[in-house]
């Protein structure tokens, strides 16, 4: 047997562990699905390409392909994992201690979910909805949301360069961001008006719910009697604060839904002393609002203690974890989604807003209106509320 032979054998053995694990992993028997269908029709296209295509096939190279291929049709938060980026997740190095404030997905290219308050992703003009082509020149067709996060990090001072794509895909715009670390508050308040206090939660941590209560109680003494909390371009923190910060505005009822692999169901619910928080709210929301945002906004949603205003949240609302194959590569694979608490779902479907406000694009290079169409819109809705 040559040292080719071997290394198929090895290579082509690894793919059909992944195609079988991946197979079973969704919840599909082998009776069910004709999986050992699939996995025939696979080898027989791998002995195809090596035996008829014109130049000699790099097997490793046409295996990562087809497993890139494969997590690709799964959804945007899963993807395949070089071994290098296996050991940086293992060991926890995000990149660098800068960054550029920007988070991403995946939808063709890579996507801007949200560029944070203050950061140079925002300072430069990016929007949630903006496609990044390429990133220092390495295009992001075949790259994963987690590799594109972790080529944004870097030193302090150091640059990265973009191509955006925002309207035109045959006009994109190429911009140079400087890395930096983020000092934004996580948290910040302030009167509207006379009698509504707002809440911009910019990131959902550990301290969400204390700093979420104490901005409530400041803006409470200064004669707010209701609120409007801004969850525009919220993508940051652990699905389960959004639960927790729901809690203080849901006195009782479910708060959210965990579905786990076979259709099992963990209903998250509220506990004695929750729902501190009384007073009208409305919640702002929009295709940058995702993950912990997104919990806590249905939550409150579907316990009527809110209405959403603005336009569709994107759906990201999903737990994922690394599954490591023998050549040290691994699978970076979504096994948990959040529901709504009517176990509706939110992962790749979004929420929906009671309260529409009509979007309009603005073009690249252009500053934003200066009034805040929405921020009005629910400061006029809530108003209205008894």
């Amino acid at each position: 047997m040559t040292s080719r032979n071997r290394r198929l054998i090895l290579v082509l053995s690894t793919c059909i562990m992944v195609f079988a694990f991946v197979g079973g992993y969704l919840g599909q028997t082998i009776a069910k699905d004709d999986t050992y269908q699939h996995l025939r029709v696979f080898e027989d296209v791998v002995s195809l390409v090596l035996n008829n295509y014109v130049e000699p096939v790099d097997v490793r190279e046409a295996m990562k392909g087809a497993m890139k291929g494969l997590t690709d049709g799964l959804d945007p938060d899963s993807a395949f994992l070089t071994p290098d980026l296996v050991r940086s997740l293992e060991s926890n190095d995000p990149g660098g201690a800068a960054e550029v404030g920007v988070d991403l997905t995946r939808q063709y290219y890579l996507r801007v979910v949200s560029a944070r308050d203050g950061s140079p992703g925002a300072k430069a003009g990016l929007r949630p909805g903006d496609f990044i082509r390429a990133i220092d020149k390495r295009p992001t067709r075949d790259m994963s949301a987690f590799e594109g996060m972790r080529l944004l990090r870097g030193a302090p001072g150091t640059k990265v360069a973009l191509l955006v794509i925002r309207g035109n895909a045959a006009d994109p715009h190429e911009i140079e961001l400087t890395r930096e670390r983020l000092t934004t508050p996580a948290i910040a308040s302030r009167m509207a008006n006379p009698t509504t206090g707002y809440i911009r939660i910019v990131e959902f941590s550990a301290n969400s719910s204390t700093q979420i209560k104490q901005a409530v109680d400041t803006l409470t003494k200064a004669g707010a009697t209701r609120f409007v909390v801004d969850l525009r371009g919220t993508s940051r923190g652990d699905l389960d604060e959004g639960v927790a910060a729901a809690r203080l505005f849901v006195k009782e009822g479910p708060l959210a839904v965990k579905l786990s692999r076979g259709g099992a169901k963990e209903t998250i619910e509220s506990r004695p002393g929750d729902g501190a928080v009384t007073a009208p709210v409305d919640i702002l929301i929009d295709q940058g609002t995702a993950y912990a945002a997104e919990v806590f906004a249905a939550a409150l949603d579907e316990d009527d203690r809110a209405d959403l205003v603005g336009i569709p949240s994107l759906g990201r609302a999903a737990r994922q974890r690394l599954v490591k194959l023998p050549d040290q590569s691994g699978l970076w694979l979504t096994y948990l989604r959040y529901l709504t608490p009517d176990s509706d779902p939110i992962h790749e479907t979004g929420l929906e807003a009671e309260v529409d406000v009509e979007f309009s694009e603005i073009e690249f290079g252009t500053e934003p209106p200066a009034a805040d169409a929405a921020l009005l819109k629910a400061l006029e809705h809530i108003a209205a509320k008894k």
